[in-house]
């Protein structure tokens, strides 16, 4: 019995959710998802959390980007990440509201951008592609680290992160605390995300996904 174009389209769908979502697992319980160049740590997880929300929707995008933050609460809990198993020990409820809600609203929110910016892109997918895919990393770090101050504010690890940064705000702290890092991650994110998504975008569009 032949498949429906219908159940075809859910089925290649669904198993480009599947890759994504594995790709977030391995760079999660892995060291593949980090590229460190000096002092410098790049994390590829929000590639799969881009590409996710502009290929595959809005739903997808908040699979993906939960997937991430399970990941991250799973770094911070089993000690893997040594700022996450700070925030843990101090809080475990706090440090999972850190590492998933972001995380989460990451991935809907990209989807949700990308959607906009289509309406009156109409069928010329560049701009709202490349849009998205510079968004995702950004929203990731904005959303982390206001969460962070939000959450910790009235910690020792906070008290302790802001007398290193030398601030004499929180604008100017969390400046500080982005850093170098956070730019990297927003242009390598922003390059591949970019050409990940339209070659997926291109592919789905002749399987008239």
């Amino acid at each position: 019995m032949k498949k429906s174009p219908a159940n075809t389209k859910r089925t290649l769908r669904l198993t480009q959710l599947s890759v994504l979502v594995a790709l977030l697992i391995i760079f999660g319980f892995t060291s593949i998802g980090y590229i460190k160049i000096g002092v410098i740590e790049i994390t590829l997880n929000v590639i799969p959390v881009a590409v996710g929300a502009i290929v595959l929707g809005p739903y997808a995008g908040a699979i993906c980007g939960a997937v991430f933050g399970l990941t991250s609460f799973w770094q911070a809990a089993s000690g893997t990440s040594a700022f996450g198993a700070m925030l843990f020990q101090h809080s475990p409820v706090n440090t999972f509201i850190l590492c998933f809600v972001p995380r989460l609203l990451v991935g809907l929110l990209t989807a949700l951008i990308f959607k906009a910016l289509m309406k009156p892109c109409k069928n010329n997918n560049s701009v709202p592609c490349a849009a998205a895919s510079l968004a995702c990393p950004l929203l990731n770090t904005l959303l982390f680290v206001g969460s962070f101050i939000l959450l910790f504010m009235k910690t020792d690890i906070f008290t302790s992160l802001y007398s290193e940064s030398a601030a004499n705000n929180i604008a100017a702290f969390f400046i500080w605390f982005v850093g170098l890092n956070g730019l990297v991650e927003a242009i390598s994110g922003f390059i591949i995300s970019t050409a990940v998504a339209k070659a997926l975008l291109i592919a789905n569009k002749r399987m008239k996904l």
